[in-house]
């Protein structure tokens, strides 16, 4: 699996892949609050952390929209963190009750952030602010502001490349794979999307960030 953040087709830092103020999933507000990792033990915005509830039965559930009822337990946004807080039973230490942890919890963190972002870039294209294909991507280039490129991780190099050229200092997220692009477009395959600077991208943004703590990295 392949995920690359890019500016200017330049490796650089997670933490400056995106290079633009970020809305969080929720609202402005939660860019000012911040949660303690019970893991790392350090304080975080919410919108780079991961919310988990403790359900009436007892189970660990994934609150990626940090939207569901009851104490919020709060983790940094790495598959290392959420790996460690299983294996260690840290859930259970936090909470101090027996609590049920899916074997598998990282991977369903996982899936729920993709299908939230997928659902986010729908959204976009329903409301006419995203467009796919690399002409239609050039011309939303040069026509709108543009906060972010989905190029899909399976392309190929070359094309890859054409598009960070064309997209210049826009950021180029490669997360998603062109079947996961193409069924928001109702094709078999898509490489290249592009969302437009409004409220819907920026949240779309903060969500592929969460999700880029999950997806193995690869250089490419």
């Amino acid at each position: 699996m392949i995920v690359v953040f890019r500016k200017n087709f330049k490796k650089m830092p997670l933490t400056q892949r995106i290079g633009r103020k970020l809305i969080s999933p929720s609202s402005k507000e939660n860019c000012f609050q911040q949660r303690r990792c019970f893991v790392s033990h350090e304080k975080h915005p919410m919108e780079k952390l991961i919310r988990f509830v403790v359900s009436p039965d007892n189970k660990i559930v994934p609150d990626v929209e940090q939207c569901l009822p009851g104490r919020g337990l709060w983790l940094k946004a790495a598959r290392d963190i959420v790996e460690r807080a299983c294996n260690k039973q840290l859930f259970e230490k936090f909470v101090r009750v027996n609590v049920e942890v899916d074997e598998n919890l990282v991977e369903i963190v996982e899936k729920l952030l993709v299908r939230h972002c997928l659902n986010l870039i729908g959204l976009a294209r329903r409301s006419g602010q995203a467009v796919a294909g690399f002409e239609k991507v050039k011309a939303f280039l040069s026509g709108r502001e543009v906060c972010a490129v989905f190029c899909a991780f399976d392309c190929a190099f070359d094309s890859r490349k054409r598009m960070v050229k064309v997209a210049g200092a826009v950021p180029i997220v490669d997360l998603f794979s062109s079947m996961e692009l193409g069924r928001i477009f109702d094709k078999n395959r898509t490489v290249y999307v592009a969302v437009v600077e409004k409220k819907l991208g920026m949240r779309l943004l903060v969500e592929s960030k969460r999700l880029a703590g999950f997806r193995i990295s690869e250089k490419v």
